[in-house]
Protein backbone atom coordinates (compact mmCIF):
# COMPACT_ATOMS: atom_id res chain seq x y z
CA UNK A 1 0.00 0.00 0.00
CA UNK A 2 1.43 3.60 -1.22
CA UNK A 3 2.61 6.14 2.02
CA UNK A 4 0.53 9.30 1.20
CA UNK A 5 2.12 12.56 2.54
CA UNK A 6 -1.31 14.13 3.65
CA UNK A 7 -4.78 12.80 3.73
CA UNK A 8 -7.10 15.76 4.17
CA UNK A 9 -10.53 14.79 5.48
CA UNK A 10 -13.09 17.54 4.32
CA UNK A 11 -13.45 19.16 1.20
CA UNK A 12 -15.07 22.59 2.37
CA UNK A 13 -12.85 26.02 1.90
CA UNK A 14 -10.67 25.04 5.01
CA UNK A 15 -10.01 21.49 3.90
CA UNK A 16 -9.39 22.89 0.03
CA UNK A 17 -7.12 24.72 0.64
CA UNK A 18 -5.35 22.88 3.03
CA UNK A 19 -5.27 20.57 0.19
CA UNK A 20 -3.96 22.96 -2.06
CA UNK A 21 -0.89 24.37 0.01
CA UNK A 22 0.06 20.81 0.27
CA UNK A 23 0.14 20.29 -3.72
CA UNK A 24 2.10 23.38 -4.26
CA UNK A 25 4.57 21.86 -1.64
CA UNK A 26 4.96 19.00 -4.14
CA UNK A 27 2.88 16.80 -1.70
CA UNK A 28 0.89 13.43 -2.31
CA UNK A 29 -2.20 14.03 -0.86
CA UNK A 30 -5.53 12.66 -0.68
CA UNK A 31 -8.62 14.87 0.01
CA UNK A 32 -11.78 12.60 1.14
CA UNK A 33 -14.78 14.52 0.08
CA UNK A 34 -18.46 13.39 1.97
CA UNK A 35 -20.56 16.58 -0.06
CA UNK A 36 -22.03 17.05 2.92
CA UNK A 37 -21.40 20.67 2.83
CA UNK A 38 -23.21 23.15 5.54
CA UNK A 39 -23.58 26.17 2.93
CA UNK A 40 -25.34 23.43 0.49
CA UNK A 41 -28.68 25.27 0.37
CA UNK A 42 -27.10 28.85 0.63
CA UNK A 43 -27.75 31.00 -2.29
CA UNK A 44 -25.32 33.37 -2.12
CA UNK A 45 -21.74 33.84 0.59
CA UNK A 46 -20.79 37.25 1.47
CA UNK A 47 -18.12 39.69 2.54
CA UNK A 48 -15.31 37.41 0.33
CA UNK A 49 -12.60 39.70 -0.43
CA UNK A 50 -12.86 40.26 -4.79
CA UNK A 51 -15.87 37.29 -4.47
CA UNK A 52 -18.81 39.06 -2.62
CA UNK A 53 -21.38 38.27 -3.62
CA UNK A 54 -20.43 34.62 -4.53
CA UNK A 55 -22.29 31.35 -4.97
CA UNK A 56 -20.80 29.00 -2.57
CA UNK A 57 -21.22 25.87 -4.88
CA UNK A 58 -19.70 27.40 -7.19
CA UNK A 59 -16.77 28.58 -5.09
CA UNK A 60 -16.10 25.27 -4.29
CA UNK A 61 -16.73 23.55 -7.58
CA UNK A 62 -14.04 26.10 -8.76
CA UNK A 63 -11.61 25.41 -6.09
CA UNK A 64 -11.99 21.74 -6.68
CA UNK A 65 -10.74 21.58 -10.03
CA UNK A 66 -7.97 24.31 -9.58
CA UNK A 67 -6.74 21.68 -7.08
CA UNK A 68 -7.28 18.53 -9.30
CA UNK A 69 -4.69 20.86 -11.87
CA UNK A 70 -1.63 19.10 -9.34
CA UNK A 71 -0.54 16.44 -10.23
CA UNK A 72 -0.43 15.08 -6.52
CA UNK A 73 -3.90 15.41 -5.79
CA UNK A 74 -6.44 12.57 -5.49
CA UNK A 75 -9.84 13.31 -4.76
CA UNK A 76 -12.02 10.47 -2.85
CA UNK A 77 -15.99 11.15 -2.95
CA UNK A 78 -16.90 9.04 0.09
CA UNK A 79 -16.52 9.63 4.20
CA UNK A 80 -14.01 8.33 6.57
CA UNK A 81 -15.44 5.51 8.56
CA UNK A 82 -11.76 5.65 10.60
CA UNK A 83 -8.73 6.53 11.62
CA UNK A 84 -5.95 5.43 13.74
CA UNK A 85 -2.34 5.76 14.15
CA UNK A 86 -0.19 3.14 13.46
CA UNK A 87 3.04 3.96 14.72
CA UNK A 88 4.63 6.53 12.80
CA UNK A 89 1.74 7.12 10.20
CA UNK A 90 -2.19 6.76 9.88
CA UNK A 91 -4.18 4.49 8.75
CA UNK A 92 -7.76 5.76 7.17
CA UNK A 93 -10.61 3.76 6.47
CA UNK A 94 -13.42 5.04 3.94
CA UNK A 95 -17.18 4.16 3.39
CA UNK A 96 -16.25 2.58 0.06
CA UNK A 97 -14.05 0.22 1.36
CA UNK A 98 -10.76 2.23 0.68
CA UNK A 99 -7.60 2.25 3.03
CA UNK A 100 -5.40 4.69 3.04
CA UNK A 101 -1.87 5.43 4.95
CA UNK A 102 -0.63 8.98 5.43
CA UNK A 103 2.13 10.59 7.33
CA UNK A 104 0.13 13.63 8.36
CA UNK A 105 -3.99 14.20 8.60
CA UNK A 106 -5.56 17.62 8.05
CA UNK A 107 -8.59 17.43 9.91
CA UNK A 108 -11.24 19.81 8.40
CA UNK A 109 -14.80 18.03 8.61
CA UNK A 110 -16.59 21.15 9.62
CA UNK A 111 -20.28 21.70 12.18
CA UNK A 112 -23.75 20.14 11.34
CA UNK A 113 -26.36 23.10 12.34
CA UNK A 114 -29.50 21.88 14.50
CA UNK A 115 -31.87 23.64 12.54
CA UNK A 116 -35.80 24.94 13.13
CA UNK A 117 -38.39 22.54 13.43
CA UNK A 118 -41.28 24.22 10.74
CA UNK A 119 -42.90 23.75 7.82
CA UNK A 120 -41.91 25.37 5.14
CA UNK A 121 -38.17 25.98 6.84
CA UNK A 122 -36.07 23.97 4.22
CA UNK A 123 -37.71 25.93 1.71
CA UNK A 124 -36.57 29.36 2.70
CA UNK A 125 -33.31 28.04 4.36
CA UNK A 126 -29.94 30.01 2.76
CA UNK A 127 -32.52 32.30 1.08
CA UNK A 128 -34.41 33.86 3.49
CA UNK A 129 -33.39 31.97 6.87
CA UNK A 130 -29.98 31.84 7.95
CA UNK A 131 -27.83 31.27 11.35
CA UNK A 132 -25.23 33.78 11.37
CA UNK A 133 -26.10 37.39 11.38
CA UNK A 134 -22.22 38.54 10.42
CA UNK A 135 -22.76 36.38 7.08
CA UNK A 136 -26.34 37.85 6.17
CA UNK A 137 -27.13 40.31 8.42
CA UNK A 138 -26.35 42.98 5.63
CA UNK A 139 -29.51 41.92 3.76
CA UNK A 140 -31.44 42.37 6.82
CA UNK A 141 -31.32 46.05 6.54
CA UNK A 142 -34.49 48.22 7.28
CA UNK A 143 -36.03 44.75 7.82
CA UNK A 144 -38.56 43.04 10.21
CA UNK A 145 -36.60 40.16 11.49
CA UNK A 146 -37.10 36.85 13.66
CA UNK A 147 -34.31 35.37 15.82
CA UNK A 148 -35.33 31.93 16.30
CA UNK A 149 -34.26 30.22 19.65
CA UNK A 150 -34.74 30.05 23.33
CA UNK A 151 -31.20 29.81 24.87
CA UNK A 152 -29.85 33.00 26.95
CA UNK A 153 -27.44 33.69 24.38
CA UNK A 154 -30.09 34.63 21.92
CA UNK A 155 -29.98 37.92 23.80
CA UNK A 156 -26.51 38.77 22.15
CA UNK A 157 -27.86 37.45 19.43
CA UNK A 158 -30.86 39.01 18.72
CA UNK A 159 -29.91 42.64 19.86
CA UNK A 160 -26.50 41.47 17.37
CA UNK A 161 -28.95 42.07 14.51
CA UNK A 162 -30.30 45.86 15.30
CA UNK A 163 -27.20 46.60 13.43
CA UNK A 164 -29.27 46.14 10.15
CA UNK A 165 -32.95 45.46 11.11
CA UNK A 166 -35.83 47.70 11.78
CA UNK A 167 -36.64 45.68 13.98
CA UNK A 168 -36.52 42.10 16.03
CA UNK A 169 -38.58 39.17 17.28
CA UNK A 170 -37.86 36.44 19.51
CA UNK A 171 -39.79 33.18 18.51
CA UNK A 172 -38.94 30.44 21.00
CA UNK A 173 -41.61 28.21 19.05
CA UNK A 174 -43.14 26.83 22.12
CA UNK A 175 -40.81 26.75 24.80
CA UNK A 176 -39.68 28.79 27.44
CA UNK A 177 -37.27 31.29 26.79
CA UNK A 178 -34.17 30.09 29.21
CA UNK A 179 -32.91 33.56 29.80
CA UNK A 180 -33.19 35.29 33.45
CA UNK A 181 -35.05 38.64 33.98
CA UNK A 182 -32.42 40.50 33.15
CA UNK A 183 -31.83 38.70 29.60
CA UNK A 184 -35.57 39.56 28.79
CA UNK A 185 -35.34 43.09 30.80
CA UNK A 186 -32.04 43.80 27.89
CA UNK A 187 -34.54 42.49 25.28
CA UNK A 188 -37.48 44.77 26.25
CA UNK A 189 -35.31 48.15 26.28
CA UNK A 190 -34.01 47.58 22.80
CA UNK A 191 -37.87 46.69 21.98
CA UNK A 192 -37.39 42.89 21.43
CA UNK A 193 -40.53 40.62 21.75
CA UNK A 194 -40.17 37.03 23.00
CA UNK A 195 -43.20 35.12 21.76
CA UNK A 196 -43.21 31.57 23.07
CA UNK A 197 -46.35 30.37 21.28
CA UNK A 198 -45.13 27.31 18.79
CA UNK A 199 -44.31 28.04 15.33
CA UNK A 200 -46.58 26.40 12.48
CA UNK A 201 -45.16 27.49 9.40
CA UNK A 202 -43.03 29.89 7.22
CA UNK A 203 -45.09 31.77 5.01
CA UNK A 204 -44.14 33.07 1.51
CA UNK A 205 -41.81 31.77 -1.79
CA UNK A 206 -38.21 30.98 -1.28
CA UNK A 207 -36.67 34.29 -0.59
CA UNK A 208 -39.39 36.13 -0.07
CA UNK A 209 -40.51 35.13 3.40
CA UNK A 210 -43.61 36.80 5.07
CA UNK A 211 -44.12 35.32 7.88
CA UNK A 212 -43.84 33.04 10.45
CA UNK A 213 -47.59 31.64 11.25
CA UNK A 214 -47.99 30.28 15.04
CA UNK A 215 -50.06 27.11 16.36
CA UNK A 216 -52.81 30.02 17.68
CA UNK A 217 -53.27 31.42 14.21
CA UNK A 218 -51.44 34.72 14.55
CA UNK A 219 -48.44 35.82 12.07
CA UNK A 220 -45.66 37.01 13.58
CA UNK A 221 -44.63 39.32 9.88
CA UNK A 222 -40.55 39.24 9.33
CA UNK A 223 -38.42 39.53 5.88
CA UNK A 224 -35.68 37.31 6.92
CA UNK A 225 -35.14 34.18 10.13
CA UNK A 226 -32.62 34.00 11.50
CA UNK A 227 -32.02 30.87 13.82
CA UNK A 228 -29.73 30.15 16.88
CA UNK A 229 -31.14 26.29 18.25
CA UNK A 230 -27.17 24.43 17.91
CA UNK A 231 -24.27 23.70 16.23
CA UNK A 232 -22.12 20.58 16.79
CA UNK A 233 -18.40 20.13 15.64
CA UNK A 234 -17.67 17.09 14.03
CA UNK A 235 -14.65 16.04 16.45
CA UNK A 236 -15.80 12.37 15.75
CA UNK A 237 -12.45 11.77 14.35
CA UNK A 238 -10.31 14.21 16.34
CA UNK A 239 -11.62 12.50 19.84
CA UNK A 240 -10.64 8.98 18.04
CA UNK A 241 -7.19 10.01 17.33
CA UNK A 242 -6.99 12.03 21.19
CA UNK A 243 -6.61 15.29 19.75
CA UNK A 244 -7.96 18.02 22.62
CA UNK A 245 -11.56 19.51 22.85
CA UNK A 246 -11.96 22.67 23.86
CA UNK A 247 -15.10 23.73 26.66
CA UNK A 248 -17.13 24.61 23.62
CA UNK A 249 -16.68 21.00 22.10
CA UNK A 250 -13.76 22.51 19.38
CA UNK A 251 -10.63 21.34 18.61
CA UNK A 252 -7.60 22.89 20.02
CA UNK A 253 -4.73 24.14 17.34
CA UNK A 254 -1.63 26.10 17.96
CA UNK A 255 -0.99 29.17 15.60
CA UNK A 256 0.44 26.86 12.54
CA UNK A 257 -2.86 24.55 12.85
CA UNK A 258 -1.72 21.52 15.01
CA UNK A 259 -3.69 20.01 17.19
CA UNK A 260 -2.35 18.45 20.78
CA UNK A 261 -1.92 15.11 18.66
CA UNK A 262 1.70 14.79 16.47
CA UNK A 263 0.99 14.76 12.45
CA UNK A 264 -2.43 15.53 13.13
CA UNK A 265 -3.81 19.55 11.88
CA UNK A 266 -6.93 20.89 11.85
CA UNK A 267 -8.56 23.73 10.27
CA UNK A 268 -12.28 25.40 9.50
CA UNK A 269 -15.31 25.42 11.86
CA UNK A 270 -14.55 22.68 13.91
CA UNK A 271 -12.00 24.59 15.36
CA UNK A 272 -12.21 27.66 17.79
CA UNK A 273 -12.92 31.36 16.47
CA UNK A 274 -15.14 33.11 13.64
CA UNK A 275 -16.97 31.10 11.28
CA UNK A 276 -16.49 32.72 8.11
CA UNK A 277 -15.81 31.07 5.17
CA UNK A 278 -12.98 33.79 4.46
CA UNK A 279 -11.22 32.54 7.48
CA UNK A 280 -12.09 28.81 7.11
CA UNK A 281 -9.75 29.09 3.64
CA UNK A 282 -7.37 31.22 5.89
CA UNK A 283 -7.18 28.44 8.72
CA UNK A 284 -6.78 25.49 5.98
CA UNK A 285 -4.04 27.31 4.30
CA UNK A 286 -1.87 27.81 7.41
CA UNK A 287 -2.64 24.55 8.33
CA UNK A 288 -1.59 22.93 4.77
CA UNK A 289 1.35 24.92 4.74
CA UNK A 290 2.23 23.66 8.23
CA UNK A 291 1.79 19.82 7.64
CA UNK A 292 4.10 20.51 4.49
CA UNK A 293 6.78 22.33 6.36
CA UNK A 294 6.14 19.33 8.93
CA UNK A 295 7.24 16.91 6.31
CA UNK A 296 10.49 18.67 5.16
CA UNK A 297 13.82 16.31 5.25
CA UNK A 298 11.85 13.38 5.79
CA UNK A 299 11.02 10.97 3.65
CA UNK A 300 7.54 10.85 2.31
CA UNK A 301 5.20 9.39 -0.44
CA UNK A 302 6.93 7.98 -3.40
CA UNK A 303 4.95 9.79 -5.43
CA UNK A 304 6.35 13.20 -3.85
CA UNK A 305 9.72 14.54 -5.04
CA UNK A 306 12.58 13.63 -2.78
CA UNK A 307 12.20 15.95 0.45
CA UNK A 308 14.22 19.02 0.96
CA UNK A 309 16.29 19.52 3.43
CA UNK A 310 15.61 20.45 6.92
CA UNK A 311 18.19 23.30 7.69
CA UNK A 312 17.11 23.97 11.42
CA UNK A 313 17.28 19.90 11.90
CA UNK A 314 20.64 19.66 10.17
CA UNK A 315 22.06 22.50 12.45
CA UNK A 316 20.95 21.07 15.39
CA UNK A 317 22.49 17.77 14.64
CA UNK A 318 25.44 19.20 14.00
CA UNK A 319 25.79 21.08 17.22
CA UNK A 320 25.35 18.17 18.54
CA UNK A 321 28.05 15.91 17.21
CA UNK A 322 25.69 13.49 15.22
Amino acid sequence: MTMRDAVVIGGGPAGLAAATWLARYRRDVVVIDSGDYRAGSVEHSHGYLARDPQDPMSFLQTAREQLLGYRTVSYLRTSVVTVQRAGGHFVVRTADGNELQALRLVLATGVVDACPSIEGFADHYGASAFHCPACDGYEAEGCDVIAYGWDERLVGFATSLLNWARSVTVLTSGRRFDGDQACRAVLARHGVEVVETKAARMLGPRGRLEGVELADGRVVAASLLFFSVAHEPRTDLARELGCEIDSDGYVRIDADGRTTRPGVFAAGDLTPGIQLVQVAAAQGTVAGIGAALSLQGEPGSPLSPPPAPDGPREVEQAASGL
